[in-house]
């Protein structure tokens, strides 16, 4: 198959490569991998990765492999694994029967690892964790070999050997990469390869009391796994040479030859990006958990209502790059509106309600109206809306002054009721000890039922209510940015990142909805007109009693803030 061949997509500069690989004669069959590590949930950087690894792999007809670099046991479980593969799942991916794990290889990488040792590109060393930083050098400074450096290399694979029998305690033994202690790159300057740890690994179990550093298990597993093209973010530039180095210190053993490219890793305003940092968010209790919907944790994302085809246009809109740069959350929640804009069916609700009497409609009466569930979508049929005598609107729909582009409801003014009739405002009711507007009463014209005025006359303004009578009420939980700025913990020099937390990112409440919603299924989304994006929560929304988390307002609220407007 030809580069011509291939679907038309977005280009950029890893496609180019391929592209011009594939022209020469390389690489025709394009392999790649996703290989988180399996110590925390995936979030929407990993996202990032998910889409450009799977997507290169469908769009030049490969294949992508998930596979778990699971090398450090204390922090990895069967909890986060499972996570990570209902994660790219839900994402839309499908890895097949290509999921594999670094513990796999663990033997293979063991046997390697002793024939590094025979070709005296590794040895095994007694310096301590602390005494091998001061060896190691600094940026200006070249490091100082060890004392076990020149050890010969039937010592060390005795040593060796004796380290994986368990002889030794943990820390009493390293197994290092002989490079070059003056190297510039520091990565270069004798590597761990092995450290002595004694902990449970979650597949292995107690096998091992030995485990390989990422940085030898990973170059040698895409190898194992035949992988064309081994992408990675920014920060693992700096590591490709050592990479290469163990690629091409075993080439006459391994079954391939991977490259490495690196990407710019995405950097998303208003949150926080670093695994660590989102466990200390659950530890210390500033979220429910790593589903906390404001968490930008995939699973919390989900739970709040995020669509996976719109974190897949995020991804494909913010495109591919080789330089770090900062994406505004906006961007994202424009592709979430997006795509619920065409898929969520419409509902009325109201959150602050004030109360409206039509003085003039029978007290006994009641009706429907028929309202659209989309009003783009015809074939999304439509719902009985009930109407009677009372009425709730929002509170924010009305002023008893109001300015010359108010065009909603004050007293002497019409607007037409959502679906229905057309009222005017003709008296305002406050309560006598507080003076706070407490009920409208309104007149209305039953001929504009579905039709404007007959007099010709304008009206301008249109309102969602809810029927007094049938309305229900839903408890709604209104979540927004995690953090109050975007940058969190910049700006100050020692400044916490905790600081800036954002204390109105969760509000919980009640709202009066009209009565079908009560039926929404969990995991449903809803648009609640003039609102915003809602979704049944998944989790603790039960029969008849939904829990609406908000996934989005209808607009960016945070555009006047950011741009210093009023």
């Amino acid at each position: 198959m030809s580069a011509n061949d291939i679907p038309s997509t977005p280009t950029n500069f890893i496609r180019n490569l391929i592209d011009a690989e594939r022209a020469a004669g390389q690489n025709q069959d394009i392999v790649t991998r996703f290989p988180p590590e399996p110590n925390g949930y995936l979030h929407i950087g990993h996202a990032k990765s998910i889409c450009l690894n799977f997507g290169l792999a469908a769009d030049y007809r490969g294949r992508c492999h998930l596979r778990m670099d699971d090398t450090n046991p204390e922090k990895e479980s069967v909890e986060y694994a499972e996570a990570i593969k209902d994660a790219v799942r839900w994402l839309g991916f499908d890895w097949g029967a290509h999921l594999y794990y670094a513990s796999d290889y663990y033997e293979q990488l063991y046997l390697w690892a002793e024939e590094l040792i025979r070709r005296e590109r590794a040895y095994v060393d007694s310096l301590g964790a602390e005494d091998m930083r001061a060896y190691r050098g600094t940026l200006t400074e070249p490091g100082r070999e060890s004392p076990d450096r020149g050890r010969p290399a039937a010592e060390s694979l005795d040593l060796f050997r004796r380290m994986r029998a368990g002889e030794f305690p943990d820390g009493a033994y390293t197994l290092r990469a002989r490079i070059d202690m003056a190297a510039p790159n520091m990565n270069l300057r004798d590597p761990v390869i092995y450290r002595i740890q004694r902990h449970h690994h979650y597949r292995t179990g107690d096998a091992w009391c030995i485990y390989p550093m990422y940085d030898y298990a990973h170059p040698l597993s895409d190898a194992i796994e035949g992988i064309t093209h081994s992408i990675c973010t920014l920060e693992f530039e700096d590591h490709r040479p050592l990479y290469d180095w163990f690629l091409e210190q075993l080439a006459d053993l391994l079954p391939a030859r991977p490259r490495q490219i690196e990407f710019a890793r995405l950097n998303l305003s208003y949150t926080l990006m670093s695994k660590r940092r989102l466990l200390e968010l659950v530890r210390e209790g500033h979220v429910a958990g790593w589903d906390d919907p404001r968490m930008p944790t995939l699973v919390g994302l989900r739970r709040r209502g995020f669509p996976p085809a719109a974190i897949r246009a995020f991804c494909e809109r913010i495109g591919v790059g080789k330089s770090d740069s900062w994406i505004d959350m906006s961007v994202l929640e424009d592709c979430v509106r997006e795509e619920l804009n065409v898929q969520a069916p419409r509902a009325l609700a109201v959150f602050n309600p004030l109360k409206v009497v039509l003085t003039d409609y029978p007290e006994d009466r009641e009706e429907d109206f028929e309202a659209a569930n989309h009003p783009q979508q015809p074939e999304a049929g439509s719902r009985r809306v009930p109407f009677c005598r009372e009425l709730y609107i929002e509170r924010d729909d009305f002023m008893e002054d109001p300015p010359k582009k108010f065009f909603r409801l004050a007293p002497g003014r019409e607007v037409r009721l959502r679906f229905g009739y057309i009222i005017r405002c003709e008296e305002v009711i406050k309560d006598p000890a507080t003076g706070e507007i407490v009920e409208l009463r309104c007149t209305h014209d039953p001929a504009t039922r579905g039709a404007n005025p007959a007099d010709g006359r304008k009206v301008k303004g249109t309102i969602h209510w809810v029927s007094a009578r049938h309305a229900q009420r839903a408890e709604v939980r209104l979540y927004d940015r995690l953090f109050a700025v975007p940058n969190p913990g910049a700006g100050r020099e020692g400044r916490d990142w905790r600081a800036d937390l954002n204390p109105e990112s969760c509000r919980t409440g009640a709202a009066l909805v009209e009565p079908g919603l009560m039926q929404a299924r969990p995991g449903s989304h809803v648009q609640l007109e003039r609102v915003g994006y809602f979704f049944a929560d998944p989790v603790d929304s039960r029969p008849g009693r939904p829990v609406f988390n908000r996934t989005a307002t209808l607009r960016d609220s945070w555009a006047k803030v950011e741009g210093g407007g009023d």
